[in-house]
């Protein structure tokens, strides 16, 4: 018996002055609409990631530092073509990978390094 049903929000590592530029890329570059935290929050950013609720958490690390590794957050999107054109008109550099059958995908890097894989579901995986 399991107890998770979904991923509600993934959070993502910012600096103190990061605000603005996860606007930017978040919102402008991605797409995705901003959302007001909570108030007694302070220091963080929060975004829509679909419908049902998923959301994207920026938050302040005052100690901040890249981890440019494999740790990354992924993204489903509608239109993968459409939003590697969009992204290259935002000169969003985009790093492809493995491919996976039926999960056409890439990855991209946020203004502060996170990795950020998008991909579109079309079917099943073998």
């Amino acid at each position: 018996m399991g107890f998770v049903t979904r991923l509600q929000h993934t959070s993502v590592p910012i600096p103190a002055d990061g605000a603005s530029q996860a606007r930017s890329f978040y919102g402008d570059a991605l797409g995705m609409t901003e959302k007001t935290p909570p108030s007694s929050l302070s220091n963080v950013v929060w975004f829509e990631a679909g419908p049902d609720g998923h959301e994207v958490h920026c938050f302040v690390e005052p100690d901040f530092e890249a981890h440019p590794k494999q740790q990354h957050l992924c993204l489903q999107v509608n239109d993968i073509e459409v939003l590697r054109t969009h992204l290259a008109q935002k000169n969003v550099p985009m790093e492809e990978t493995t491919a996976i059958t039926n999960r056409p995908r890439f990855f991209v890097r946020d203004p502060f390094e996170n990795l950020i894989e998008l991909t579109q579901i079309t079917g099943d995986y073998d």
